[in-house]
């Protein structure tokens, strides 16, 4: 990936990748039988304002080295985040005298060589926001306002933030691996209170992307999380009951996120998953497919190489319905008994393909239950699946929206929601790794909080 012409780092990419040879070559000096080292800076802005006022304006600059050393399958590891000479070294000293005085492990290890990243992609990941203070305050105010200005009743504000980061890494080895790039992220956000009498009620929505184009506008931001905020007021609770749930896209992406964690390689080597033992089975309906889309262009998970230096590649972890392969990194992968899937670091992009209906043809196959726009806590048990969180939301009825509800809490099991996963819509969110539109699950227990 090509490195930046102009930018705003304090260090250029070639002194990074001097650096890193530095490190590695008096982790040698010291007698480490391999080492590797990832040096990364980055730099960023962000301004909040509430009730139109400037509450905050933050700069954040800040780099950092970590360094790992083998002395044989002993392994140590140290980090600084000062970069000049004498302490990189005694920053590789201190990783080799942990190493000295830790017990052998026979997993441990770079990755193997022969997986290693050998071609780099521009996966087009770094475009940085020349944003003045003065411009990103005009655009918070802007969002701000435009959320108070949906209806009277929005009466507070917990503010409007514009944040834009940049960054830049190298990761080198010993084996001779060489690579990094810049990026970038940006994001606006809004929160805003309704009251209708003494009920109050918050919500927000934000938008975040690689590239400052790809944003949704302030004004439509505000817009949206005034309009979430209003429609949630004359909230009700809920009986008990039995019925299909709707997951919005914005907290759908949650259920892909429980999935990523129960197919990682450090929860299936524990013995704490609820996937432990179901490589190849059926657990998604035939019309399910799930992608780790490492190399998509601008978007917010995309490498060519993980956090090893293996390289990345797209596949299916889902393919119609069937599991087909795990997260793993190089240590995980050797506690199983296999080969690392480059994805030392987690998953990539995860993306579940839609299976063909929009929002409100996903409303009308609900036909009676529970659209879930918010969950509350973690609730969720990775070793049987268990799930159990509380929720607000809406009351369906018919296909349409009937009413707010809140005070409630949605229950099931993982395994049983995902065999009943009745529909992925196309209403697609990409502000995250992890992409999917609202998801519909057959059937689970609400309940009152």
């Amino acid at each position: 990936m090509p490195d930046s012409s102009s930018d705003g780092f304090a260090l250029d990419a070639d002194t990074l990748r001097a650096l890193a040879a530095d490190a590695l070559a008096h982790a040698r000096e010291l007698g480490a039988s391999s080492a590797e080292v990832d040096l990364s800076e980055g730099y960023g802005q962000s301004v909040t304002v509430r009730r139109g006022d400037v509450e905050t304006i933050e700069y954040n600059r800040d780099k950092g080295m970590g360094v790992t050393v083998y002395l044989g399958q002993r392994r140590g590891h140290a980090s600084t985040s000062d970069f000049s000479p004498r302490a990189l070294r005694d920053t590789v000293a201190a990783a080799v005298s942990i190493a000295r005085h830790t017990a052998e492990d026979p997993f441990a290890g770079l990755a193997d060589a022969d997986l290693l990243a050998t071609e780099f992609p521009d996966l087009d990941l770094y475009h940085p926001w020349e944003l003045s203070v003065a411009s990103a305050i005009e655009q918070a105010r802007a969002c701000e306002a435009a959320a108070l200005a949906v209806d009277r009743r929005i009466d507070n504000t917990e503010g409007a933030t514009v944040s834009t980061q940049a960054s830049r890494f190298v990761y080198a080895n010993s084996l001779g691996f060489r690579g990094g790039y810049p990026g970038s992220r940006h994001s606006i956000s809004c929160s805003v209170i309704g009251r209708e009498g003494e009920e109050m009620q918050r919500d927000d929505w934000y938008t975040m992307a690689r590239a400052p184009g790809d944003l949704e506008a302030a004004e439509q931001v505000g817009r949206r999380a005034g309009e979430r905020a209003v429609a949630r007021l004359g909230s009700r609770k809920l009986p008990t009951a039995h019925v299909p749930v709707l997951y919005e896209a914005p907290v759908a992406a949650s259920l892909l996120g429980h999935f990523a964690a129960a197919a990682s390689g450090g929860n299936l080597y524990r013995k704490s998953s609820f996937l432990l033992g179901r490589l190849g089975e059926q657990l998604f309906p035939a019309h399910v497919t799930i992608r780790d889309l490492a190399h998509l262009p601008r978007a917010l998970g995309s490498s060519a190489f993980d956090d090893e230096g293996v390289a990345t590649r797209d596949r299916a972890v889902v393919q119609a319905g069937r599991l087909e392969g795990w997260f793993l990194g190089s240590y995980s992968a050797r506690k199983l008994g296999l080969r690392s899937t480059g994805n030392a670091g987690g998953s990539h992009n995860l993306v579940l393909e839609p299976t063909g209906e929009d929002f409100p043809a996903l409303l009308r196959k609900l036909g009676r239950g529970l659209l879930v726009t918010e969950l509350l806590g973690q609730g969720v048990n990775m070793v049987t699946g268990d799930y159990s969180r509380g929720a607000a939301g809406f009351w369906v009825e018919d296909g349409e929206i009937a009413y707010p509800v809140h005070e409630i809490t949605v229950a099931g099991n993982l395994l049983q929601m995902y065999a009943g996963l009745v529909a992925a819509g196309s209403d697609v969110l990409a502000r995250g790794a992890r992409q999917c539109g609202s998801v519909l699950v057959e059937r689970m227990t609400v309940a009152g909080a």
